[in-house]
């Protein structure tokens, strides 16, 4: 692990939308979080005071744009503004779940490039670099003009496969066409094992469906341990439908893997009525105590963060935390 040198040039702000992982990456680092305080108007606009001088700090800003997004997201801008103007001398934001990322293309006419939007809104408020983890589409990258870290959160499911020896006659399955490329650099990771892909038939044109489309599968699941991978578990509705079928095709056991627990309405019931075994996912995203499940096993993703952070200040290279 890296050591990070002269600290005393650092500061880290945590704003609202995830202060526990923010407290583990300030630990790992040995820096304490820098006091702000954001506030709300009655009407819902957003104050923030930087209560300790940043003039000519480099600072790191940890916030994910998660529910209530468009809060996070304006918090995070207003406290970016809110530094540049008391001279900090850089201002690195640390996003771990980066929003809006997908809608990454026009996929029909007259729709938004949401991703690109926020990328824009970032940029215009002259941040000077971003950190986030396992973007939706990796091309959003490219929607920046300053250095993006993407960091990858492969590694921290597969020790956890490693350590309760669940690397042996396992099969990697992707929920849908989309979600390949993932699944394969995952199971290069577990050891060159198998994938499998649920070949899943859209016969809608809406963005969002809770409906079951018609299924088929790809590959061999029969009498092994499924892992469906993905980036991001939402309505739950797409694991727990590819759980059922993995379980119709004779899988022995099945697990479930995704980096970002946005977890909307009926997510946690649609997991826990479904045949998946245990739900992994990190703490990219705070999960209310609500929507706490024995099923759903939560990751840390701190040393990640604050591995990057410390490379990132002591200008070292990063190219380890990408694979």
């Amino acid at each position: 692990m890296t050591e990070i040198k002269n600290a005393k040039d650092v500061k880290l702000f945590a704003l609202n939308s995830n202060q526990p992982l923010a407290e583990k990456i300030a630990q790992k680092l040995g820096i304490p979080l820098s006091k702000c305080t954001v506030s709300h108007f009655e009407d819902g606009e957003i104050s923030v005071v930087v209560n300790e001088s940043v003039r000519g700090q480099e600072v790191y800003v940890i916030q994910s744009v998660s529910d209530p997004v468009n809060t996070n997201l304006m918090e995070l801008l207003i406290m970016v503004d809110a530094l540049r103007r008391a001279s900090a001398k850089k201002i690195n934001v640390v996003m771990p779940y980066y929003g809006y990322a997908r809608q990454d293309r026009k996929a029909r006419s007259r729709e938004p490039i949401t991703a690109k939007l926020v990328a824009n809104l970032l940029q215009d408020d002259k941040i000077d670099r971003l950190i986030t983890i396992d973007l939706h589409a990796p091309q959003v990258q490219g929607f920046f003009d300053i250095p993006v870290d993407h960091l990858r959160a492969a590694m921290t499911f597969v020790d956890y496969f490693k350590a309760h020896h669940l690397n042996e006659n396992v099969v990697i399955v992707a929920p849908d066409h989309a979600g390949v490329s993932l699944v394969r650099r995952f199971a290069e990771h577990m050891g060159g094992v198998p994938i499998a892909i649920v070949d899943k038939r859209d016969n809608s044109s809406r963005l969002h469906t809770a409906e079951r489309m018609p299924e088929a599968l790809i590959g061999d699941v029969k009498g092994k341990v499924a892992i469906i991978v993905d980036d991001i578990v939402d309505t739950g509705t797409r694991i727990a439908n590819s759980a059922e079928l993995l379980k119709h095709e004779g899988a022995q056991e099945i697990y479930g893997v995704a980096t970002h627990p946005v977890l909307s309405a009926g997510a946690v019931e649609r997991i826990e009525q479904s045949p998946i075994k245990q739900m992994l996912v990190t703490d990219s995203i705070l999960i209310p105590q609500a929507k706490r499940s024995p099923k759903i096993v939560e990751l840390t993703v701190s040393d990640l963060i604050k591995e990057a952070i410390a490379r990132v200040h002591n200008q070292q290279s990063l190219q380890t935390l990408f694979h």
